[in-house]
């Protein structure tokens, strides 16, 4: 029998794991291996929304935060979302994370969950995120281009882990990228070496919205959707 969407989202995460080596003080954060809930919440939240074989278009963050998909294993979606919005619960923990604020905002008026993720499959740049521990002892998000050292370390896991998800049934016509600074640059000048996409269309990041522009956040929404709709197949 022909694999769905989420059969390879499933396996994909099962056996995601990164054994290179990293800049002292980042450390890989795997919620998948990290977090005894997550798997199963993963499998039941692919299989509702993704078990079928429609091809969708990708929408790239840059890398799992700890709030979102680090909690969840399901990228930005925290345990609210998750469970006011997708009716799947996680007990012992509870997150709200300002990017899944947002992104469910824009799949509310995209038409709700089984429409918007019938059309979209989100990714990362890097499938794992990364942190690193203040001087105080406090562990705080990394991201994968904050040095040079790191993205160059992770650079090839990077592009492996790209090229196998889209195998899974992706449009390749176009990639949202989250993210109209660094990440955008990164993947744009990515993209030109690899070859992945016809094209990258940025878009503003859920969290640089929900920060800096919460007060315009439905003229970000808009712009979502005014782009979905552009490059809808």
């Amino acid at each position: 029998m022909k694999m769905t969407f989420a059969d390879h989202v499933i396996d994909f995460n099962t056996h995601l794991a990164y054994t290179g080596k990293l800049p002292q003080g980042i450390r890989i954060m795997n919620p998948f291996r990290e977090q005894p809930q997550v798997m199963e919440i993963m499998k039941q939240f692919y299989r509702r929304f993704y078990g079928d074989h429609h091809p969708r278009q990708i929408i790239m963050g840059i890398n799992p935060g700890r709030l979102g998909s680090g909690s969840t294993g399901i990228p930005f979606t925290d345990t609210k979302r998750l469970q006011s919005v997708c009716g799947i619960s996680i007990s012992g923990i509870q997150t709200h994370e300002p990017s899944s604020v947002f992104i469910y905002d824009v799949i509310a008026a995209y038409g709700g969950p089984e429409k918007f993720y019938h059309d979209f499959y989100f990714a990362s740049v890097s499938p794992l995120g990364f942190t690193s521990v203040k001087a105080d002892g406090t562990e705080i998000n990394y991201n994968y281009y904050d040095s040079a050292e790191l993205t160059k370390a992770v650079y090839p896991f990077m592009v492996e882990n790209i090229k196998k998800q889209l195998e899974f049934g992706v449009d390749t016509s176009v990639c949202y990228c989250l993210g109209t600074g660094k990440n955008s640059r990164f993947l744009i000048k990515l993209n030109e070496q690899e070859g992945f996409f016809k094209k990258i269309v940025p878009l503003e990041h859920p969290r640089f919205v929900m920060q800096y522009r919460a007060k315009r956040k439905q003229e970000f929404i808009d712009k979502y959707l005014a782009c979905f709709e552009e490059n809808a197949q």
